[in-house]
């Protein structure tokens, strides 16, 4: 604890050497003491599952593929001496011009810095990095190289898209991994943590280290947020209603109506099966399916199985078969009607735009709407992920979960957070395991955190059909022995992107509206893949484009599309209405028959990885 001859003196300035220094030895080397053997727990939970055989380590194909790849950017430079020459010369001269600009500023003068940070990059705050001498130099050393290797990869001549793509994808997680930012004797505010509180915070940080190992099995859970403040069906989850159906693959929910009249056409959502369907229900400020349950809707939603090795087998076909129309078939016997409108999200937009089209082949005319939230359909422009999708690297994948039948959730939720590593991992791993710091509570990185692990038969067939080959726009996917077609979903589409979205780009979801055989609304909201989707209206955040049919050009569409501020969520709700508004009495959970074997949220949300 920092005593108060310890305080620092207001008068002071930020970068006054006595900062960084030692004020208590004896109880700065015990909490050394004590943080070495919070690491050996670390390192013991750490190691015990892979001496048992239980863990394998995921890192060794990944590792060797961004090997690989810089590798073939090295060729290009290393093949010409002159050049290879070159680009060193290049980055020696800015070490040089960074060194000399460091001695002229330790004599006093006034010097501009050569290499500043990307405007709104929050690494670098901390009047330190600017005003002490050792911390600019370290600072403006890390700006130039990691320019300087982003250089190499966008001037390297012969590399093919993907290639060039994940080099500059992996370029990216190394410069993050090495920042300054992230290590104690090269970060100002860090090391100043570390002196005032005599090292309690690495005790902290490496107990927490050890305790998410342990929750990992032997993997790092990182933990982005305080999980025990939430509980699904308690504070998460908390719209009413019931579970009436149940398959081996899908729980289907009902829900509560708050209405005396709603909509003819019922309402079924189908959320992805990556994480899990309350990202719709997350509280009652932030529900969509309470909003839509309020304006008249009689929703239903598949909540997904987190699948085991019981459901290793399952492909796109039984996600259909026993998610989709088991939920079509439900909402029939429970209401009486055949029509429906259909929302999807993400993948679960992916596998309903794909059941469309089987179903316009078989003459299933039972969904009359669709309305796709930040879905890819055609996969030309699908931003990062694309990374991880080659032949090698599914390869890896599928012989992965051959072993058990499943992708472990862990594996995809890294890849997620990889996505956006400068925001969803290193943040964390600085305030959690270096600074000490209890995560705050938040219900959506709770969400986050809720990964399901990947039927192997499902997640090998998304990967191959849909990543590689590109099959549903091309009209080559097969299903239930049928050839499906885009073109062939003549339906009224809703079709929403997120400007910020870095799972489905919005450049991607308007590529795919060209495909579809029918009328498309698109519309792009603000922000990214959740809260660009998750945004009521009371919250009167971001914004929404609207700009007629998705044709020609995306920016030109961008640049010539109408603003609108706010929530896109009753702009929706008017093009739902337009489709048909005809009203009925509401129907309650567990009428004409039907059973209700569970209260939402049900159980298959229930169980976590």
């Amino acid at each position: 604890m920092t005593r108060p001859e310890d305080k620092k003196d207001s008068s002071r300035q930020p970068s006054s050497a006595d900062q960084y220094l030692i004020k208590d030895p004896e109880l700065f080397a015990r909490n050394l003491a004590r943080m070495i053997e919070n690491a050996g727990k670390a390192a013991s939970a750490w190691v015990t599952p892979r001496e048992r055989g239980e863990v394998r380590d995921s890192m060794a194909e990944p590792m060797a593929d961004m090997v690989k790849t810089f590798s073939k950017v090295s060729e290009y430079w290393l093949s010409d001496p002159s050049r290879a020459l070159e680009a060193q010369t290049k980055l020696f001269s800015s070490y040089m011009t960074i060194w000399a600009n460091a001695v002229r500023k330790l004599s006093g003068e006034e010097v501009p810095s050569p290499a500043e940070p990307e405007k709104g990059d929050k690494r670098f705050q901390d009047p330190d990095w600017s005003t002490h001498a050792f911390f600019d130099f370290l600072k403006q050393v890390y700006i130039v190289t990691t320019r300087w290797a982003n250089d190499l990869v966008q001037n390297a001549e012969g590399l093919d898209e993907h290639t060039r793509h994940k080099a500059n994808f992996y370029v990216r997680q190394v410069s993050q991994a090495i920042s300054p930012s992230n290590f104690i004797l090269t970060n100002p505010e860090l090391f100043r943590e570390t002196v005032s509180s005599h090292g309690e915070n690495l005790v902290k940080g490496m107990q927490m280290l050890a305790e998410d190992i342990a929750a990992g099995k032997g993997e790092l859970k990182l933990r982005q947020a305080d999980y025990t403040k939430f509980a699904v069906g308690k504070n998460i989850a908390t719209t009413p209603g019931k579970v009436i159906a149940r398959s081996d693959l899908a729980e289907i929910i009902q829900y509560d109506p708050t209405t005396k009249k709603v909509l003819k056409r019922p309402l079924l959502i189908c959320p992805p099966w990556i994480n899990k369907y309350y990202i719709l229900d997350l509280n009652p400020q932030k529900s969509f399916i309470a909003w839509a349950v309020e304006q008249g809707h009689t929703v239903f939603v598949i909540s997904w199985v987190n699948p085991d090795e019981r459901h290793g087998f399952k492909d796109w076909e039984a996600y259909i078969d026993e998610g989709l129309n088991f939920a079509l078939e439900t909402i029939e016997k429970a209401t009486g009607e055949r029509e429906v409108n259909a929302i999807g999200y993400c993948v679960g937009g992916t596998l309903l735009a794909a059941a469309l089209a089987l179903m316009a082949k078989e003459g299933d005319d039972r969904i009359r709407s669709a309305t796709f939230f930040t879905t890819q359909v055609d996969f030309t422009h699908a931003g990062d992920l694309k990374v991880f999708v080659d032949e090698e690297q599914v390869a890896a994948v599928e012989r992965a979960m051959k072993e058990k039948g499943y992708l472990d959730g862990t594996r995809m939720a890294t890849a997620f957070n990889m996505l956006r590593a400068g925001d969803l991992i290193w943040p964390y791993v600085v305030s959690n395991y270096m600074r000490g710091k209890d995560p705050m509570p938040f219900d959506l990185l709770y969400w986050n955190a809720d990964s399901t692990r990947m039927a192997a038969a499902n997640h090998s067939f998304y990967l191959r059909n849909c990543y590689m080959n590109n099959a549903l726009s091309q009209g080559t996917m097969m299903l239930a022995g049928k050839k499906v077609a885009l073109h062939d979903i003549t339906i009224p589409v809703f079709n929403l992107a997120a400007r910020e979205d870095h799972i489905a780009p919005a450049r991607s979801v308007f590529a795919g509206c060209s495909f579809f055989g029918g009328d498309v609304e698109y519309v792009m909201a603000g922000s990214g893949h959740i809260a660009g989707v998750v945004n009521p209206p009371a919250m009167k955040k971001y914004q929404y484009w609207t700009g007629g049919k998705p044709g020609g050009d995306f920016d030109g569409w961008v640049a010539t599309a109408k603003e609108n501020p706010g929530s896109w969520w009753p702009y929706w709700q008017e093009w739902i209405a337009k489709q048909d508004d005809t009203r009925v009495p509401a129907r309650k959970p567990g009428a004409r028959g039907m059973p209700v074997l569970a209260e939402a949220p049900g159980t298959y949300v229930a169980v976590r990885v």
